[in-house]
C-alpha cells in the first residue's frame, strides 16, 4: 500500500495545482489530507453530505475545482454521496488495482485529489447507469 501511495504521490505533481506535502497539510484537515492526499476513505454513512439535496455545486475541498452538480446526486444507499455524472473535465481517472481488486478510481483533475470511485452497470435508474461514490470530505458545497 505505501508503494501505491509513492506512485500517487509522483502522479500528482503532474497536475496544475501543485502543492508539496507541507502545503496540503497547512490548508487541509488531517482527515481531508488522509483522502485527498492519501486515498483513505471515510467511513460510511458518516459524511456531511451523504443526505444533502439542496440545489448548487460540489467543488473539490482541496483546491475548490467544481466537480458535481447537485442534480446529478441520487441516493444510492451505500453510505457515501452518489453521482451519476461529473462536470466535463473535472475528474481524472484511473485503474486502482490496490487491496486486491480492481476499480476505478477518480480523482480532481486540477489538484489530484482523491475523491473516490466509479462503478458501472449496478443498475441504479439514472442517465449513465454509474455510481461516482465519493467521500463527503472531500467535497465542499456551495448552495446556488
Amino acid at each position: 500500500m505505501r508503494q501505491a501511495v509513492k506512485t500517487f504521490q509522483k502522479v500528482m505533481s503532474q497536475f496544475p495545482v501543485n502543492k508539496s506535502e507541507s502545503e496540503w497539510k497547512a490548508i487541509l484537515s488531517p482527515a481531508q489530507f488522509a483522502i485527498l492526499r492519501e486515498k483513505a476513505t471515510e467511513r460510511p454513512g458518516t459524511g456531511p453530505y451523504l443526505h444533502t439535496k439542496d440545489v448548487g455545486i460540489y467543488h473539490c475541498a482541496g483546491c475548490d475545482a467544481p466537480l458535481y452538480k447537485s442534480s446529478t446526486k441520487f441516493d444510492s444507499h451505500c453510505g457515501w454521496p452518489s453521482f451519476y455524472e461529473a462536470l466535463p473535465d473535472a475528474l481524472k481517472i484511473y485503474e486502482d488495482t490496490s487491496h486486491g481488486m480492481v476499480r476505478t478510481e477518480m480523482v480532481c483533475a486540477k489538484c489530484g485529489g482523491h475523491l473516490g470511485h466509479i462503478f458501472k452497470g449496478e443498475g441504479y435508474e439514472n442517465p449513465t447507469d454509474e455510481r461516482h461514490c465519493v467521500n463527503s470530505i472531500s467535497l465542499k458545497f456551495k448552495k446556488e
